[in-house]
């Protein structure tokens, strides 16, 4: 695995994690989108979860696929060139009426942000050598562009309607010379080895699956309320836009501060633990944002985000040492294929929103993070991988599990 000078990594770190934020403005601009296409194209909500599925399922297939590549060659330059593909594609999503034009362009979208995030976390691992903390910064950017999101995206379009889409763009255009930069910072230090297949330790392809699976059930959880959760705060509490976008900008800024506070539990408890307590409270977080009403729903928006975030950084590093000798594929899956692959159930809370009532679609996320639960109780703390050079790639928890 190519190395990093010593002093390069932080700088390393705070480029990606500013990229990261860049990259995933857009995977929340998607949903941020959903209430505007209903109103002003006045979609159903079958069809404007099908925007959200269009961003997924190009991405769910494809991202294993870039993993799988990046565990063979190191691929700096999809960074940059992944950016402004995910950025061009929601930019132009509102330029059209055509529901077809949108579908595709979102589609494509799905694919530059598929295409970011193997590589991304790979040469966040190893500027961070792999230990909770630089992956959780890393994480973190993620997590403040879904945040940013839904605020940009009401700026833009609430002023000039959907054709107003192309200003859009202007963070992928950021985001491409932060990702520029950080590929020039990770450059290998002198004499360092460029193998991308050189850790020890041994793939555990069970524990790995059954992460996969609790994730799926916490993304499914993530995509459905980030699609529907603005809407349904609207019709909880008789808000109008200023309730709706309110509702999701917590649900992800929540997001980026659980993210930070996972990892700093995670350092002292160990992940594991921390990884089941936060399905725990999730369980108990959705069902408050299903059935209670009134602005109280707010906070359990917002317990409901912390329970999702909590572990985030934690899945990928875990997913990581499990799949030491393929970091790629690993980062792929647990960044990228799990969690978009809850946008195909999008489709479904959608139709059964239009038969029935928001209330009744929303009531099946209360069970998934249960199932999630049951899973992580079967998982055990993996033994840190070793590089060539006898250096743990992570740093072992405090606690164990």
């Amino acid at each position: 695995m190519s190395k990093t000078s010593v002093a390069s990594r932080p700088r390393t770190i705070t480029w990606l994690s500013l990229g990261h934020a860049c990259v995933d403005v857009y995977q929340g601009s998607v949903a941020a989108l959903v209430p505007f296409f209903v109103l002003e194209r006045e979609y159903t909500y079958a069809a404007a979860s099908g925007i959200v599925l269009a961003a997924s399922l190009l991405s769910s297939v494809v991202q294993p696929l870039f993993g799988a590549l990046t565990d063979r060659w190191p691929m700096p330059w999809l960074l940059p060139v992944s950016t402004l593909l995910g950025g061009v594609g929601v930019a132009l999503s509102g330029i059209s009426d055509s529901y077809l034009f949108t579908l595709i362009v979102i589609a494509v979208s799905g694919i530059g942000v598929a295409a970011y995030h193997p590589e991304a976390a790979r040469a966040a691992r190893n500027a961070s050598r792999g230990n909770h903390s630089g992956m959780g910064w890393f994480s973190l950017g993620g997590n403040l562009g879904f945040a940013v999101a839904p605020i940009m995206v009401s700026a833009v379009i609430a002023t000039g309607g959907l054709h107003a889409s192309p200003l859009l763009v202007v963070p992928a255009l950021a985001g491409t010379v932060l990702c520029i930069a950080a590929v020039r910072s990770a450059k290998p230090a002198a004499g360092a080895t460029t193998q991308t297949n050189d850790t020890e330790g041994k793939d555990d392809w069970g524990s790995f699956v059954r992460l996969s699976g609790a994730i799926i059930c916490r993304s499914i959880v993530f995509v459905g309320l980030s699609a529907f959760v603005s809407l349904y705060a609207q019709e909880r509490t008789s808000g109008g836009p200023v309730a709706a976008t309110a509702a999701l900008f917590i649900l992800y800024v929540g997001g980026a501060i659980g993210t930070i506070l996972g990892a700093g539990l995670a350092n002292r408890f160990g992940r594991i633990r921390i990884i089941r307590w936060s399905y725990a409270l999730t369980i108990l977080a959705v069902a408050g944002v299903v059935f209670v009403p009134g602005p109280i729903i707010y906070l359990f928006i917002a317990l409901t985000s912390a329970g999702l975030y909590v572990p985030f950084s934690l899945h990928v590093t875990l997913g990581q040492d499990y799949l030491p000798r393929r970091v790629g594929t690993a980062s792929g899956v647990t960044l990228g294929l799990t969690v978009s692959i809850g946008g195909l159930a999008t489709p479904v809370i959608g139709a059964l929103a239009d038969h029935f009532t928001m209330q009744v679609a929303l009531i099946p996320l209360i069970l998934l993070p249960a199932i999630g639960w049951i899973l992580v109780n079967t998982l055990r703390e993996p033994t840190p991988a070793k590089t060539p050079d006898g250096e743990p790639t992570r740093e072992a928890p405090a606690r164990p599990a």
